[in-house]
Parts: structure tokens; sequence; C-alpha cells
């Protein structure tokens, strides 16, 4: 986690339900995490040249700035009812949402979205703000959808790489100050010995393969223990694909967890297609964690 000085918990909000949704979770991590609130909305207007104030003759209070206001302060006064000692403030930015949010992720401690917004089109599973953040941000990004199912555990998808293993340390934080378990789950398809070009028999052992996988599991969790000791921590090699096993795993957590790349990752891809994936399809709400640099 970002732990630097005063580092606020930021939440990005447009009036959409999604939006409010994602206030109350960012609310609830403010709060955990005994930081600031920042509700932020990325006013776009200006930018296009439109006028923004109001109209003469029109009722007082109108225009699109002080309908920005209204929203934003709607989503303070939701972030107070759900925990009303939560320090929150909110702030208008003229800018495109997504460059908005991404200005402020390098002094965030976690950015905060709601999976859709005002201009989400029907067909797209989460909107494309969130997917921008997500993949360019200096922080971790928090994206509420579905549901946080109540004393269930923290998931967190393991594939070994550097960025995973940021995720797990993320995950485990998370399970630490939310009391409950880690799940860690690795998917895998093949053999760990494998290389790109062997030729595979058609027959294997399927305890030895597991028994392979766990390895490579247990060395990615190395050294957590000490880190988090009060972490209880399950291993899980399945033998699946990793998108669909993270799938089935969200709906039975409170929290996905994925790193931003892993392995197999193409250079252009700075969201991995498993994370670009899982956002769209977890029960509940997702992670991401990209490696620091």
């Amino acid at each position: 986690m970002n732990s630097a000085n005063g580092a606020a918990v930021v939440v990005g909000v447009d009036g959409s339900e999604p939006a409010l949704r994602a206030v109350r979770l960012a609310a609830t991590e403010a709060v955990r995490r005994h930081r600031p609130l920042r509700v932020v909305h990325g006013f776009i207007w200006p930018l296009l040249r439109m006028p923004i104030d109001p109209v003469a003759g029109n009722p007082p209070g109108g225009g699109l700035r002080q309908q920005a206001q209204n929203l934003v302060e709607a989503a303070v006064a939701e972030a107070r009812t759900v925990h009303p000692d939560v320090r929150v403030t909110g702030e208008i930015i003229d800018g495109e949402a997504s460059a908005v949010l991404l200005g402020e992720s390098p002094g965030a401690a976690i950015i905060v979205l709601g999976d859709r917004g005002l201009g989400g089109f029907t067909a797209l599973l989460v909107g494309s703000v969130a997917i921008q953040v997500a993949t360019h941000a200096d922080c971790p990004v928090l994206v509420a959808r579905g549901e946080e199912h109540a004393d269930a555990p923290v998931v967190v998808g393991v594939d070994g790489s550097a960025t995973s293993r940021a995720a797990v340390d993320f995950a485990a934080a998370q399970a630490s100050a939310r009391g409950v378990r880690l799940r860690a789950v690795h998917a895998y398809t093949h053999p760990a010995s494998a290389r790109p070009g062997d030729i595979q028999p058609l027959v294997y052992d399927e305890t030895r393969l597991r028994d392979e996988e766990d390895d490579v599991l247990a060395g990615a969790l190395a050294g957590l223990a000490e880190r988090h000791p009060d972490v209880p921590v399950d291993r899980e090699p399945v033998h699946a694909r990793p998108v669909a096993a993270l799938t089935e795993a969200s709906r039975r957590a409170q929290l996905v967890v994925v790193g931003g790349r892993g392995h197999g990752a193409l250079g252009g891809l700075l969201l991995g297609s498993v994370s670009h994936r899982v956002l769209h399809h977890s029960a509940c709400p997702v992670a991401v964690v990209h490696t620091p640099a």
C-alpha cells in the first residue's frame, strides 16, 4: 500500500449510482486505513468550450458547474452517512475524468471507482474510465462491482510474477485490516516444469502436477507469514484457466486482488488480459495492483 504521509483515499464521482456505490466503498476503505477521503469530479465541459454558468433569466443555482458542485456535495454527504467520522473533502477539477484521476494517483493511497459511469454503453461491462485508470494509475485501483460477501476471504491471483508478488502483499494487508483469511489462487493448465516448445506427454500424473504447482504457489508466498503473521493463508492450486478460477472464487470473496500484469502479458498491454477480464466478470470488488517502479 502507498505509505506516503497523509495520502488520501481518492474516489471519482459523476453522479451515477455506481459512483455512489464507489463512494460507500471508499469511505469504508478510508476509515479502515485511517486516511482522509477525497471526492473528485472531472469537469470536462470547459475543455469543450461549453457555457458552464447559469443562463440569464433562469432560476438561480443553475449551470453546469453548479450541477457538478451538487453531485460532489451529494457524494460527500453519502460518505458521511456511511461513516460519520470519516474525514472527507470534495473538489471539482477541470479535465476529462480519466486524466483527472490519473493526475491524482501519484499522491493517492488508492483510487476507488464505480464499474460504470453515466457515459457507459450497455455493451460494456466495465466503463472506459475504470479500465484506463486501472491500467495507468501510479497507485492501486479498487473497482466497486458485484457484492462484498461478508466474512468471506480476500482472494488474490498468484502466478509467480513480480506483479503478482506486489498483489499478494497488498491482498495480505487487506485481509489483515478486514480480519479475514487470505485465499491465494494459482491457476494452471500445464505442468510447472513445462517450457515453451516442449512436447508434453498425452498422459501425466495429476497428483504430481498439482504438487508441482503447489510448490510454485508456496514459493510465491515465501516470507508472507513473517510480513503478515496475523493473516491465515489458504493455498489453492487450481487446474483451470486463471480468469475462470478467479471469477469462480469471486463468488465467495469480499475482494479479489490481481496484478496489473503477469506472466505472458504482451509488452504493449499495460493491463494484462487476466486482470482486464477479471474486472469485467468478478462477482465482488476488484483491486488492481501494479509493481512499484
